[in-house]
Formats: C-alpha cells, sequence, structure tokens
C-alpha cells in the first residue's frame, strides 16, 4: 500500500480539530478514533457527555485491550484505502499501544502531535461547547489527567512531528500546512 497514513495526536483542544480541516484541502480522509467511542456509548443507550466517554474509552480498553480503539478504527481506514484514497489522517491516537498496533500494520506511519498551552484548551474548550468537552476547570483538569493515564504523554514525546499550537487559528493554519507539505514532500 502506498498511502500516506498520519496518526494524530494532542490533548483535548490542543488544534487536532483545525489540522484536520486543514489536512483535508491537502487530499487526506479523516478517520476519528473517538467516534469509535461515541458509537459505543450510543449502542449502549448512553448520553454523550464527557463523562460517559472517559467511562466508556477504559472500560473498552480494560475489556479488550489498550489497542482495542485502532482495532476497531482498522476496518474504517482499509475501507478508505479501497475505495483509493491514498492519504488518511487517523485523528485521536492516545497511547502507544494503538500505534504499535497500527505500526505493524502500516510501517510508514507518521506522527503527528499538536501541544498548547492547558490555559489556552481550557479557554477554547469551554468556547468551542462540544457536548462531550470539560465545561469547568475541574473536569477539564480531570480528562487531562486521564487522557494522561492511558499513555497520551508518550505519543506526544515519541512524535515524528511535535508542533506547538499558535494562538490564532490563521497561524495555526500556516504552520499545519507547512508541516503537511513536509510529509507531502518526503
Amino acid at each position: 500500500m502506498d498511502a500516506i497514513i498520519i496518526a494524530l495526536t494532542g490533548l483535548p483542544s490542543s488544534g487536532k480539530g483545525e489540522f484536520s480541516i486543514i489536512s483535508k484541502s491537502y487530499g487526506y480522509e479523516e478517520v476519528i478514533m473517538g467516534d469509535i467511542i461515541r458509537n459505543e456509548i450510543l449502542s449502549r443507550n448512553l448520553e454523550v457527555n464527557r463523562l460517559n466517554s472517559n467511562k466508556i474509552m477504559i472500560d473498552l480498553r480494560n475489556t479488550f485491550g489498550k489497542d482495542v480503539i485502532a482495532k476497531r478504527t482498522l476496518d474504517l481506514i482499509i475501507a478508505k484505502v479501497d475505495k483509493g484514497h491514498s492519504r488518511i489522517l487517523i485523528d485521536g491516537i492516545r497511547s502507544m499501544d494503538e500505534i504499535n498496533f497500527f505500526k505493524n500494520k502500516f510501517p510508514d506511519i507518521i506522527m503527528v502531535a499538536i501541544h498548547a498551552n492547558p490555559k489556552i484548551r481550557y479557554e477554547r474548550s469551554i468556547s468551542r461547547k462540544r457536548i462531550d468537552d470539560a465545561h469547568t476547570k475541574l473536569s477539564f483538569d480531570r480528562r487531562d489527567q486521564i487522557e494522561l493515564s492511558v499513555g497520551i504523554g508518550d505519543v506526544i514525546a515519541l512524535s515524528d512531528y511535535l508542533i506547538m499550537s499558535p494562538n490564532t487559528v490563521q497561524e495555526a493554519h500556516i504552520i499545519f500546512s507547512k508541516v503537511l507539505e513536509e510529509i507531502q514532500n518526503k
């Protein structure tokens, strides 16, 4: 397979959504790992919210293994490649177990991490008002602790590209475009 596959990671509200928007202009098809968790929440007839997202993410990993979300995402990726898509963005990598699973399937996978100041991420989380975002400082801090407990810090530290998310969307688009162009020209 000659597809370019990017594994995107970063703590909540770091700028992954903006990276995804820019990647689409470069021809990337997106697969969102969080959709696996949201679908599981709905299949259990639960409300999609931060508490249930955290609970189900941990439950799935404890029950089926730390790479379960990656395994459930694989079919979505393969379906996109089978349809002729040669650029795939996997949004939402959380652990080295997931990265190792994907590296076994796609040895040339490129890891991109986006990092942003916690204060800025909290402000973004409050302003975007997504149903499964943290809406208080306490829940925001708790979510970071949960994300770090599953191993996202290791993924960020070992990424091929570590992008410091700027404060403005315009600056982010410039930086993200430069990274995507560099990946494309490898």
